[in-house]
């Protein structure tokens, strides 16, 4: 129950996303669900690989290219996906660190919700 209304939240985040970042365009809450999903595989699978290959720049960085990781996956997402467009790199950045911050009040407070100890 808590990962399926994690991923109608994020989708929904990503449908604000979409409206307060330019570059960044969903079709539809049903595209935007396939966004979160693909979005969601991209960084559980190629994150870590990535954060691994690039870890000296991303030492030399003090983690600054992290960032940067985030916007490929999410400019990729946007590449792969047909009712998800993003217009280059630029609002990917913008687009991805927003979606980040999205993504970590949702886990905060479905994190409280589901902690609960019921009577």
């Amino acid at each position: 129950m808590k990962l399926i209304l994690r991923w109608v939240l994020l989708a929904a985040a990503l449908l604000m996303v979409a409206r307060w970042c330019p570059g960044v365009a969903v079709r539809s809450f049903g595209a935007a669900m396939v966004a979160a999903f693909v979005l969601g595989l991209l960084n559980a699978v190629l994150r870590p690989l990535l954060i691994i290959l690039t870890l000296p720049v991303t030492v030399l960085t003090l983690g600054l290219f992290v960032f940067v990781i985030n916007a490929l996956l999410f400019e990729m997402a946007g590449s792969i996906l047909k009712g998800f467009e993003v217009d280059g790199f630029g609002a990917a950045l913008l687009g991805s660190l927003l979606y980040s911050l999205w993504a970590v009040v949702i886990d905060m407070a479905l994190e409280r919700i589901f902690s609960r100890d019921l009577p």
